[in-house]
């Protein structure tokens, strides 16, 4: 018999819909109800470690998740389902993915529709959630994200619409896996890629997105506020308004790691234009292109590797593989 070990953390999933539409938290989590819908083959062990809405969580509360998971890997089980909030759900998975070695399958899942909403997905996702994480095949994937029939690495997935069951995506390089009733599907490899083990989350690592007619006036006030990192989601393939350039050189030579993501939902970031702001220019500068990450997901990569004391030549190769 497979054994999984739950970990409740909140959100929609946990959550029910008052008479007035408003969507609270519960004192009661739904799923504790519903043992006797997992298959019975599974042994599952259940453990709510929070009670939060996913804009409430912070690295502090995935340090805690992670911490778990690493005790769990020691107990026996074969895997670990975490149930969470989708605002930040795609954050968490990727924190889990490169913050420490994975010997058992890890797997998130949530909901868009509270329990007793019409149509409510939660359960669904939730069991299929765990005949993923029982899976020998999960072992390797990395963290994954399982929702809508749908398997995820948590590298690239992104929640792609407000309210939409289907809101979990991956752009450009589409689901690694399907479940089919309780099959699960493997259609794609994980790449490989190295986790810093950490025990902290210290460090203030600020997000600024450009756009049209930029000045300097953001960074002209990050080189005052004592940040260790930027993280850019920068135009196109890469590339900046010419105004922000002279500070961000003063914030690059004073020793502050300034990473740089597209903001574009599709394709990677690259230095293909070189013009004042172009990408050439500024990977010449010392920006870090950042490769098939979303922002938030670019800004905690830093903040793990800041937190594993790499030093700059480590933390650029980290930014960059």
């Amino acid at each position: 018999m497979k054994k999984v070990l739950v970990l409740h953390t909140g959100g929609t999933i946990s959550m029910t819909q008052e008479e007035d539409g408003a969507v609270g938290l519960s004192t009661h989590h739904p799923l504790n109800q519903t043992r006797n819908i997992v298959p019975k083959d599974i042994d599952v062990t259940v453990e709510e470690i929070f009670n939060l809405p996913s804009p409430h969580i912070t690295p502090k509360e995935m340090l805690v998740i992670k911490n778990r998971i690493e005790k769990a890997q020691t107990e026996g089980f074969d895997g670990v389902v975490i149930t969470h909030g989708t605002d930040t759900l795609e954050e968490t998975a990727y924190f889990l993915d490169i913050s420490f070695k994975k010997k058992i399958s890890v797997v998130l899942t949530g909901a868009m529709r509270s329990s007793n909403e019409i149509g409510a997905d939660g359960l669904y996702n939730y069991v299929q959630a765990i005949i993923t994480a029982s899976d020998d095949k999960s072992k390797n994937q990395g963290v994954l994200v399982v929702m809508n029939d749908e398997i995820h690495a948590a590298r690239f997935v992104t929640k792609t619409h407000t309210t939409s069951v289907d809101t979990f995506r991956t752009p450009t390089f589409g689901p690694i896996g399907i479940l089919s009733k309780r099959q699960v599907i493997y259609l794609k490899e994980v790449v490989e890629h190295h986790a810093m083990p950490i025990q902290s989350v210290d460090g203030k690592v600020i997000l600024v997105k450009a756009y049209a007619g930029m000045d300097a006036m953001l960074f002209d006030v990050l080189k005052d506020a004592q940040v260790d990192g930027i993280v850019i989601e920068a135009l196109g393939a890469g590339n900046l308004p010419p105004k922000v350039i002279p500070s961000l050189q003063e914030l690059i030579d004073s020793g502050i790691p300034v990473s740089l993501v597209s903001r574009c939902s599709n394709g990677i970031a690259q230095d293909i234009y070189d013009y004042e702001g172009g990408g050439i220019p500024l990977r010449k500068m010392g920006v870090m292109f950042v490769q098939g990450l979303t922002g938030s997901k670019a800004r905690l990569r830093m903040l793990v590797g800041l937190n594993a004391r790499l030093s700059h030549h480590e933390l650029r190769q980290f930014m960059t593989e």
